[in-house]
């Protein structure tokens, strides 16, 4: 008769979770949860969930370690001062070949130039860009909200581009009453959603009218509580252009200085 197989238990799994999951085990068991270690490691929490499902966190084995080292001797154990240790310890990451990474953009840029002669000499402010997805937008989009800011309080002029579900728009893709003047700036995404830029032109073809008023758009953001991507929705539905269920998710906010002639 043939032996019945025995079920698998997960004790196989756990011995061959990787080094940075097994530290992060570690100081769960220290009564630390993945969002506090993710601080720690100046890293969305999302990822240190990546070191037990896909084998992910090589280049924070060192840190994790010594954050290990110090919790388990009796040392502070505030987050900031975890973060402070683990940041000496922090390895770049590396390719396959062993050269360092390139490192992701960021999703917040802000542009000065420098003007004037001599002692006069000083930076001004020439423009400014933040970008949000999902789940940031969820959450109220913060960093969304000093480019608008920017773009008040230096009189600047503010365009966006939406991402939502290809059906949630109102009007047909390229079409002058749903964005004139960027019928081209219509990107299809093969998860049925689009990308749609608003306020390059507003009063339309010919008209010159570039931009959004910084202070009149910083307004509509403020009764929207701060919040960029609600004030954005909410304009979208108010025009006829969205539906009002309609989820975004994603959110560019781009603004600048209007050249002086």
């Amino acid at each position: 008769m043939t032996p019945r197989r025995r079920r698998a238990t997960g004790r196989g799994r756990r011995a061959q979770r990787n080094e940075a999951a097994r530290l992060t085990d570690e100081l769960l068991a220290e009564g630390f949860n993945k969002k506090q270690v993710g601080e720690i490691l100046g890293r969305n929490p999302s990822l240190v969930s990546q070191f037990f499902t896909k084998n992910k966190g090589g280049s924070f084995v060192e840190a994790l370690r010594a954050v290990v080292q110090e919790v388990q001797a009796g040392g502070p154990r505030g987050i900031e001062s975890l973060k402070a240790l683990a940041a000496a310890h922090i390895q770049p990451r590396l390719t396959r070949e062993g050269k360092r990474a390139r490192v992701r953009k960021g999703d917040v840029v802000r542009a000065e130039k420098t003007v004037g002669k001599g002692a006069e000499r000083h930076k001004e402010w020439t423009s400014s860009l933040a970008r949000a997805g999902k789940q940031h937008i969820a959450s109220g989009a913060s960093r969304l909200y000093p480019v608008v800011e920017d773009a008040a309080r230096y009189g600047g002029r503010i365009a966006f581009t939406v991402r939502a579900k290809k059906k949630a728009f109102k009007h047909d893709a390229g079409r002058l009453a749903d964005s004139p003047g960027v019928r081209r700036n219509v990107v299809k995404r093969p998860d049925s959603t689009e990308e749609r830029s608003y306020g390059h032109n507003v009063g339309g073809p010919g008209s010159g009218e570039e931009g959004f008023d910084g202070i009149q758009f910083k307004a509509m953001v403020d009764a929207a509580g701060g919040d960029v991507a609600a004030a954005v929705h909410t304009w979208l539905t108010a025009t006829g252009r969205l539906d009002p269920d309609a989820v975004i998710v994603g959110l560019e906010i781009r603004a600048w200085k209007p050249r002086e002639y």
